[in-house]
């Protein structure tokens, strides 16, 4: 099987970010984002995808998190596309449940080509966990779809707890991707009958 890792960076005149990926990992990860709480959330599913990930990212975080936030989902899902290449011979589909203490999430997922985000993750009043506003991992993740071509449900039955939800996400979201993108000796050519994805 052919080497699936990739580079992407993008600078822009709010952020910097380059992104590299191993696919076929192991689940190291060097992550620097100025935002210990998404290092903590990006690390977490590099582990869980054993996939092999740097992040280093810096943007105009005086002003908010969001835009340094959007660009990484912007930069992670160009650079899943990219080790995919032509997504010859994997699996195509995963879907994931993790708990955590009182919380449960659920991730599916779909290497369709076709963006599109379902996240129904009902959070708590609460919005921050330390000073990272929980409703950017929702932005993140719409930015990720658009530029990675993933079809992407999440969701959150039941949970009090933010960290404990957004963790669970995160963790799903790595065991989910680590199956999609799994070889399946049985597919020839590209899982779809269309012939492409």
């Amino acid at each position: 099987m052919k080497t699936r890792r990739a580079e992407v960076q993008r600078k822009t005149t709010e952020t910097q970010v380059k992104v590299r990926l191993d696919l076929d990992g192991t689940g190291q990860s060097r992550v620097r984002t100025t935002m210990p709480f998404l290092d903590h959330m990006l690390t977490l599913t590099a582990k869980h995808g054993r996939f092999d990930l740097t992040v280093i990212a810096r943007g105009d975080t005086e002003v908010d998190f969001h835009h340094t936030v959007e660009d990484i989902g912007i930069v992670l899902g160009e650079t899943v596309a990219k080790a995919l290449s032509d997504k010859q011979g994997i699996k195509r589909y995963g879907s994931f449940s993790v708990p955590m203490d009182e919380a449960i999430a659920r991730v599916d997922l779909d290497l369709s080509g076709r963006p599109y985000l379902i996240y129904a993750v009902p959070l708590p009043k609460k919005k921050l966990i330390r000073d990272f506003d929980t409703e950017l991992i929702e932005e993140f993740f719409k930015a990720f779809v658009v530029h990675s071509g993933i079809t992407l449900h999440v969701n959150v039955p039941y949970g009090k707890n933010p960290h404990h939800i957004l963790e669970a996400i995160f963790k799903a979201f790595g065991r989910a991707l680590d199956q999609a993108v799994q070889p399946d000796a049985r597919t020839r050519g590209v899982p779809s009958t269309k012939g492409k994805l």
